[in-house]
C-alpha cells in the first residue's frame, strides 16, 4: 500500500500572487502534485471537460453534497456554487498522491476544520506597500475598492497564526523553492511515516 499523500493548502491575501506561484510550481517538469479539481454549478463552457476543468453539478446536487458534509470547502459567487469535493481529495491522498489546493483565506479555514493534518502555507507579501502596488498594478479596481481590499488583506494577514508555514513572495522562484522544501520536510515527519514501520514490526 503506498504512503498516503499530503493535502497542501496554499493561501494568502488577494493580490499576493497565489495563482502565479501555483502555476510556477506546476510548470516544473518534476511536478508531482495533483491540482485539486473544483466542483461548480455554473454551466460548462466550450472546451471544458468534466473531471478535468471542474466537476459540473446542478444546484440541487451541490446542495445535497453540502447537506451530507461532502464538501471540503465551498462558497457562492453570483448565484453559482464553487467548492472542493471531500471524497475526491481523500481518494487521491489515499492513492499516495499529494493534492494541492490554492484557495482564499476563508476557504482555508473551512479546510482546516475538515482536514487539520493538511499542510497549510500562507503566502505573504514582502510588506503591505508592495501588496498595494500589486493590486494597483492590476489596473482593474477603483481607488475605493483598492482601499477596501487592503483592509481585508490586513485582516487576512492577522489570520496567519492559523497556518503552519509563512512564505514571503518576494520573487516567485524563491517562493516556489521554499514551498517545495516545506513539502519535502513534511513527507519526512515521524508522525506521517511511523505507522508504516509499526506495521512492518508487527509482521515480523
Amino acid at each position: 500500500m503506498p504512503e498516503k499523500g499530503l493535502l497542501i493548502v496554499l493561501s494568502g491575501p488577494s493580490g499576493v500572487g497565489k495563482g502565479t506561484v501555483r502555476k510556477a510550481l506546476f510548470a516544473s517538469e518534476h511536478n508531482e502534485f495533483q491540482y485539486s479539481i473544483s466542483m461548480t454549478t455554473r454551466k460548462k463552457r466550450p472546451g471544458e471537460v468534466e473531471g478535468v476543468d471542474y466537476f459540473f453539478r446542478t444546484k440541487e446536487e451541490f446542495e445535497q453534497k453540502i447537506a451530507e458534509g461532502g464538501m471540503l470547502e465551498y462558497a457562492q459567487y453570483v448565484d453559482n456554487y464553487y467548492g472542493t469535493p471531500l471524497d475526491y481529495v481523500k481518494e487521491t491522498i489515499e492513492k499516495g498522491q499529494d493534492v494541492f489546493l490554492e484557495i482564499e483565506v476563508n476557504g482555508a479555514m473551512q479546510v482546516r476544520e475538515k482536514m487539520p493534518d493538511g499542510v497549510f502555507i500562507f503566502l505573504t507579501p514582502p510588506d503591505l506597500n508592495e501588496l498595494k502596488s500589486r493590486i494597483i498594478g492590476r489596473g482593474t479596481d477603483a481607488p475605493e475598492v483598492i482601499e477596501e481590499r487592503m483592509k481585508i488583506a490586513s485582516h487576512e494577514i492577522e489570520m496567519m497564526a492559523s497556518y503552519d508555514y509563512a512564505v514571503v513572495n518576494d520573487h516567485v522562484d524563491n517562493a516556489v523553492y521554499k514551498i517545495r522544501e516545506i513539502i519535502r520536510a513534511e513527507h519526512c515527519r515521524v508522525d506521517r511515516v511511523i505507522g508504516k514501520y509499526i506495521k512492518m514490526i508487527k509482521e515480523i
